[in-house]
């Protein structure tokens, strides 16, 4: 049986995930979310400053911010020292 993630560990997928420009159906395929839900954690991230939106013409991109460096660092050294391991994309 799968382990259900934790809204830190998806903060933490979408963060690493746009640390390059992504647009908004890459990421909900990448962790795995549906739209609706997806779209509440990106605007999540966005609002405390963690995600940046670029716009070019009608295509839109999310981008971790300088800010979501702090969160990523933070998050994966708790995680390490709870569990001996970093946390993982599922392949």
């Amino acid at each position: 049986m799968a382990e259900r993630r934790t809204p830190y560990e998806i903060y933490w997928e979408i963060l690493v995930f746009c640390r390059t420009p992504r647009p908004f159906t890459a990421i909900i395929n990448r962790c795995n979310l549906n739209s609706k839900i997806g779209q509440e954690y990106l605007e999540f991230l966005s609002g405390k400053g963690y995600l940046s939106v670029l716009q070019e013409g009608e295509k839109i991109s999310y981008l971790s911010t300088a800010k979501a460096a702090d969160y990523i660092e933070a998050f994966t050294r708790l995680y390490q020292s709870l569990f001996d391991t970093i946390p993982g994309f599922r392949l």
